[in-house]
């Protein structure tokens, strides 16, 4: 099993940015992809950004690409996710997610292990 935590949400003004983290605990993630969706009040979770083990894959929602950048550094067991340009419908709460299956995903259904999501308030 992986336990997965989430940190840096809050509050920002448009226009600003914030940087989330993940910490990995338990089982080792090593191989996992990991992933971060986002969900909003009356909406479904949807997916913003995955990085494969290696960090050589990375993929982007095209609502966040050029603004939101996801790394990870292993031997902390740690993805983070620099959010920049944040816009009002950037609004949701954040979770961060591992995949135990070998490539890189975007779907919910494919990732096994979620954190318990840190909000994100982007204020106009």
């Amino acid at each position: 099993q992986v336990q997965l935590v989430e940190s840096g949400g809050g509050l920002v003004q448009a226009g600003g940015s914030l940087r989330l983290s993940c910490v990995a605990s338990g089982r080792t993630f090593t191989g996992y992809p990991m992933g971060w969706f986002r969900q909003a009040p009356g909406k479904e979770r949807e997916f913003v950004t995955t990085i494969s083990w290696s960090g050589g894959t990375t993929y982007y929602a095209d609502s966040v690409k050029g603004r939101f950048f996801i790394s990870r550094d292993n031997p902390k067991n740690t993805v983070d996710l620099q959010m920049n340009s944040l816009k009002p419908e950037d609004t949701a709460v954040y979770y961060c997610a591992a995949s135990s299956g070998a490539l890189v995903t975007t779907t919910v259904d494919s990732y096994d292990f979620w954190g318990q999501g840190t909000q994100v308030t982007v204020s106009s």
